[in-house]
């Protein structure tokens, strides 16, 4: 077992094994700092080509997903459980103090095992709907709770693939992973280049543009997808604000969840759910 508690050089290769690191501006730890800035992470991961999974069972899921592991930063209870994943991967774990831990991260991180993993290139849109019947298409969502919880239910209720506009939230961020718990590495994504223009991509791959909306006009959802038979694209929006005007009107049909007791509507994440388990269902 290799130990060290000296700062390392940034530019030497990574290299496997159990590594003691005391020291919180290490730069060997690196990829684990300031991760409650937002805006700092935000650009940083995508630029550098990493992303942050945080806790046993979400680490386990990426490297299912086939995500390669830059390295692993956990405290002394998590090393015997994640001891089969430490003897597999050639990539380096730093094992550190809890207050260690929250030093470097910018908050305690309870859950005891974060991962630095590597993205993936992402496919073209063209190549997730050359074999998708279910497709989920988001608008400028930009919540990362929400990112997390639809892709969480697009894993669950049978979606086939996610289409994000330019402006939505990258899947891959920390709050993301953790709340789809690793549902984002289950249904493939894409980005379409522009808005709205890039919806043409999806009809013309054959896919009616059911646009969700709670507007009294749009049509239940259940008769929508009855007409679409194997094939749909659900357009979803961000919170509060909804589809914008443009994507209303670049879709074949607006749909709606009826509604009971007064209420207009649900936060989007439920309303997803509920969209989901009706597609899935008349097109299985």
């Amino acid at each position: 077992m290799a130990t060290s508690s000296s700062p390392g050089t940034p530019g030497d290769p990574p290299a496997g094994g159990l590594v003691t690191v005391d020291a919180p501006d290490d730069p060997r730890l690196s990829d684990y700092t300031g991760l409650t800035d937002v805006e700092l992470r935000r650009r940083r991961e995508p630029a550098e080509g990493l992303f942050i999974a945080e806790g046993e069972k979400v680490i386990r899921r990426a490297r299912q997903a086939g995500y390669a592991m830059r390295s692993m930063l956990l405290s002394a209870k998590w090393i015997d459980v994640m001891r089969d994943v430490i003897d597999e991967v050639p990539a380096p774990v730093y094992a550190v103090s809890p207050d260690l831990a929250e030093r470097v991260t910018g908050y305690h991180v309870h859950r005891g095992a974060l991962a630095s993993m590597q993205r993936k290139p992402l496919p073209r849109p063209e190549d997730l709907l050359a074999t998708a019947r279910r497709v989920v298409i988001m608008e400028s969502v930009n919540d990362h709770t929400n990112i997390g919880a639809i892709f969480r239910s697009a894993a669950a209720l049978g979606m086939d693939a996610v289409l994000l506009s330019p402006d939505c939230a990258d899947p891959l961020y920390r709050r993301s992973v953790k709340v789809s718990m690793g549902a984002v590495f289950a249904v493939p994504y894409a980005r379409l280049e522009s808005w709205p223009q890039g919806l043409e991509t999806v009809r013309d791959a054959g896919f009616p543009l059911l646009a969700l909306t709670p507007d009294e006009k749009a049509v239940p959802i259940d008769t929508a997808t009855r007409r679409c038979g194997d094939r749909a694209a659900l357009l979803l929006g961000a919170e509060g604000s909804g589809l914008s005007t443009r994507a209303l009107r670049a879709a074949d049909e607006w749909v709606r969840i009826p509604m009971a007791h007064g209420v207009d509507s649900l936060n989007v994440g439920a309303a997803a759910a509920v969209a989901f388990y009706a597609v899935a269902r008349q097109s299985d």
